[in-house]
């Protein structure tokens, strides 16, 4: 690159994988299919932990949940002398800018109050938000101008008659499209870079809180699409004879009553808020190009985690189902070489800090276990993994290209899908007989990766 290249890392919150039009053929999304066609998507990309909490601080310390013990989302703060890529970006000679939900502290209080503690983490000029839940008890700049206009108390009300009633309520936001919080995210960051008058390179951060739950899109975006032409849903599989694990308890706790035509008006608002997230990402694109510097940005798409959207008669996320643990990833760098390819490889959502790292031209001093994007983005057919990992509540996901293993947390395999020839993974092989050699070589895959991935010394809590 002849010149130092600015970064925009866009990010959203509980976005499947296939909830593109570059991936799945039920979502408009104009702006990120520009993406994809001008860089490279990656169709197999894992989240670290198909949770918020524990993934977000993956992201930030390139380090995974039995690093961190931080396994679910627990009430965790991570310390200021943390070290994370974006001091290494920072260092790098940029300035780093964050804008919406980081969930790298605990939702309460006034997050205002904790802007220098998101300095300390390497994020020059911060304007966070709460995700859709917390927003209806946190302050921040975006719900104190919400209180202002005379908002909040409505957000709260329907929030809670929102989850006194069921929890996969279909309903457009009281806020309205001016006032919701994606829209405020966006064009805060519109605004930022519209402004941006420095000298250094800028890494600006945008952090959407959709499409996470509730699905409560505003108009015009929740009519966009019709329930009848939303994709079905993965149905729930006959429970066979074998150990069980954290999804099945999730089955037997969670089973909402859904009526008929439900999932498809939950998919058809789910949609309108990612189709409005990709409009708002289109603002930006377009005050970056009127910058005149969009052919020497580069730019990254991803999502922390996915959303069951009632496949397996379940909602929100937390298992490690493609719909849950599988999410987007696109990233566009100035070099067009490679412009419009397809990575097949296994990689990780903790591959993207060391990535945006080598690309400041910057180094990640603390050991860490995210492994730099950049030289499959030169050669997209290379593999950059031979299997990707993902941790929840003390269980361990292994997926390579041709299969998917889980272990509980006694060891023993409970899920076991071929994904080429089960790709929505409704037949678990777990236990039998004719796959016991996969389980075993799978299962001393993941056991010779925990050796490699211990830390010298205790994570900090």
């Amino acid at each position: 690159m002849e010149t130092t290249p600015n970064i925009l890392f866009l990010m959203t919150d509980q976005q499947r994988w296939d909830a593109m039009g570059c991936s799945g053929d039920w979502i408009q999304t104009p702006n990120l299919d520009r993406i994809a066609s001008e860089g490279i998507r990656f169709t197999n990309c894992v989240t670290t932990s198909p949770v918020c909490i524990p993934t977000r601080l993956s992201l930030a310390t390139g380090l995974y949940p039995h690093n961190t013990h931080v396994w679910n989302n627990m009430n965790h703060q991570m310390p200021a002398e943390t070290p994370t890529w974006m001091q290494a970006v920072r260092d790098a000679g940029y300035r780093t800018s964050l804008f919406g939900k980081t969930h790298l502290h605990p939702h309460s209080g006034d997050l205002r109050e904790r802007e220098g503690l998101m300095n300390a983490y390497g994020l020059d000029d911060v304007n966070e938000i709460g995700g859709p839940r917390a927003s209806a008890k946190v302050l921040s700049h975006m719900t104190a101008m919400w209180e202002e206009k005379g908002l909040w108390d409505a957000y709260r009300a329907d929030y809670r008659e929102r989850f006194s009633t069921k929890p996969h309520l279909v309903r457009p936001s009281t806020l309205g499209l001016e006032n919701y919080a994606d829209v405020y995210v966006g064009q805060q960051a519109k605004q930022y870079l519209q402004n941006y008058e420095r000298d250094e390179p800028w890494c600006c951060w945008v952090s959407f809180g959709g499409p996470h739950e509730p699905w409560d899109t505003p108009e015009p975006y929740s009519s966009m699409y019709d329930p009848k032409n939303m994709p079905p849903a993965i149905p729930r599989p006959f429970t066979e004879k074998r150990p069980r694990g954290h999804l099945d308890r999730a089955m037997q706790r969670m089973n909402p009553a859904f009526e008929p035509g439900e999932i498809g008006k939950l998919r058809a608002n789910y949609a309108g808020n990612v189709t409005l997230i990709d409009d708002q990402i289109g603002e930006i694109l377009d005050t970056i190009e009127a910058r005149g510097e969009l052919g020497n940005t580069v730019i990254v798409h991803t999502s922390d985690h996915g959303e069951m959207n009632g496949d397996y008669g379940l909602i929100y996320k937390s298992n490690f189902l493609n719909s849950a643990v599988r999410i987007p990833l696109l990233v566009r760098t100035p070099d067009s070489t490679n412009a419009g390819r397809v990575c097949e490889s296994p990689v990780e959502w903790i591959d993207i800090g060391p990535t945006l790292v080598e690309i400041a031209g910057g180094e990640l001093e603390h050991r860490q276990f995210g492994k730099s994007l950049c030289p499959v983005l030169a050669q997209p057919e290379a593999t950059h993994r031979d299997f990707a990992i993902s941790e929840i509540e003390g269980e361990i996901m292994l997926l390579n290209q041709e299969w998917k293993m889980a272990l509980n947390t006694n060891g023993e395999v409970y899920l076991l899908f071929h994904l080429q020839n089960d790709p929505n993974e409704i037949q678990n092989l777990a236990g039998r007989s004719e796959v016991a050699d996969i389980e075993t070589v799978l299962r001393l895959q993941i056991l010779e990766w925990l050796m490699q991935t211990q830390l010298n010394k205790p994570f900090r809590q």
